[in-house]
């Protein structure tokens, strides 16, 4: 499969993005990769701690909550046309890694999280003044061979765009309780080897 996750979902819609992201979104079979800073990631909630401690070993979330962290993305087709991520936060003393792999299921981008991708999250894709705009909308757990669809314990916004000549992320989580709980936003820079 030569088209990107991106294209088979959105198809022609994607030519709407602005022209700078395009080649980030429809790089086809072409492995990516990224470097950049993030102007704030993870979360202030100290309450969150343990939960995000044991998502981390998972490669899912982390507890750590940081200003002007470095990271690096690495996004790798694969060949059934699934598209794998692994991003590194360089947080002082330590790294961390978050890992998924997004798949179109039933003309949906579905992103599979985790280092066994157990936690799966459908997303809903909309290009916006050329912005590339997800928003959850469905969750399950795979547990034991099963797949077991799940209420929303928050909803993942990710918009992407270009400003300032660099390629801008902000992804959050949240929920009605706690507002933004969970957060990585910042910029860089990507190409393809």
């Amino acid at each position: 499969m030569s088209e990107s996750v991106y294209r088979r979902v959105l198809g022609a819609e994607l030519d709407t993005l602005a022209p700078e992201l395009r080649p980030y979104f429809d790089g086809g079979q072409r492995v990516g990769v990224g470097s950049g800073v993030f102007d704030v990631a993870g979360s202030p909630l100290r309450i969150l701690k343990p939960v995000l401690a044991f998502m981390a070993w998972q490669r899912i979330l982390f507890p750590e909550y940081a200003r002007n962290v470095p990271f690096d993305v690495i996004n790798t087709p694969t060949t059934d046309g699934a598209l794998g991520a692994v991003r590194t936060f360089h947080f002082a003393g330590r790294d961390r890694v978050l890992q998924d792999e997004m798949r179109v299921v039933d003309g949906h981008l579905h992103d599979f999280l985790g280092r066994r991708g157990g936690f799966e999250v459908r997303m809903s894709l909309t290009v916006v003044h050329g912005r590339m705009q997800l928003r959850s909308d469905r969750q399950w757990l795979h547990l034991a061979g099963l797949r077991v669809r799940i209420p929303a314990f928050a909803t993942v916004t990710v918009d992407e765009s270009w400003a300032d000549g660099r390629q801008q992320v902000d992804v959050r989580l949240r929920t009605p309780l706690l507002g933004d709980w969970f957060r990585y936003a910042g910029h860089f820079t990507y190409d393809y080897n």
